[in-house]
């Protein structure tokens, strides 16, 4: 079963010859998808290596909808060496920068401008909480982390990116007190 162990969502257009550009470039060949597993449906060319660790990886390129393109590596086995993950990170920023696309994530994040943000939705800013209930698991910032789909070693600034953005919804203003306090330290600490 293949696991991501960096995925990186861009958004942009592409021309038919970045796309061939890019296939050259990963050393992937053109129509070979990916059918199976995790990420599949969005699968343009794949290809399969290892890093000494790793049963094996897989490099790929996925396109999802029209302007959003994912560049990913998944793994079977042990986890590929982190010296493996971050040459893909920077060969994956490296890409989206050439092509002049826009990050739209990168997983796991790194750096706070590889952090997915939702913009807030109209109907989101509910009066004074009014309706709004707590009906989250946890009540300390620990067991938070998981639930913003975080590892408790994540960076701190990637953090501190996801913490706004959840004491940006409504629900915040009925956080347990705990959370709110422990929260507010870490960002004035950060």
């Amino acid at each position: 079963m293949l696991l991501p162990a960096l995925v990186a969502f861009s958004y942009g257009d592409l021309t038919a010859d970045q796309v061939r550009w890019l296939h050259d470039t990963l050393r992937l060949e053109e129509g070979t998808p990916r059918t199976e597993g995790y990420g599949s449906k969005s699968s343009i060319a794949h290809r399969v290596f290892t890093d000494g660790m790793s049963d094996h990886l897989v490099l790929e390129l996925g396109r999802v909808g029209e302007n959003t393109w994912a560049f990913s590596l998944y793994f079977e086995g042990e986890r590929p060496l982190a010296e493996t993950v971050e040459s893909h990170r920077m060969l994956f920023r490296n890409l989206i920068e050439q092509l002049d696309l826009s990050i739209l994530e990168i997983t796991p994040a790194a750096t706070a401008d590889e952090v997915f943000v939702a913009s807030p939705q109209p109907g989101d800013n509910v009066e004074g909480g009014v309706g709004v209930y707590w009906d989250l698991p946890y009540k300390e910032l620990e067991q938070a982390w998981s639930h913003l789909g975080l590892r408790k070693d994540a960076p701190r600034e990637v953090k501190a990116v996801k913490l706004r953005e959840l004491m940006s919804f409504p629900i915040w203003s009925v956080a347990p007190e705990p959370l709110r306090s422990q929260a507010e330290e870490f960002l004035r600490d950060t």
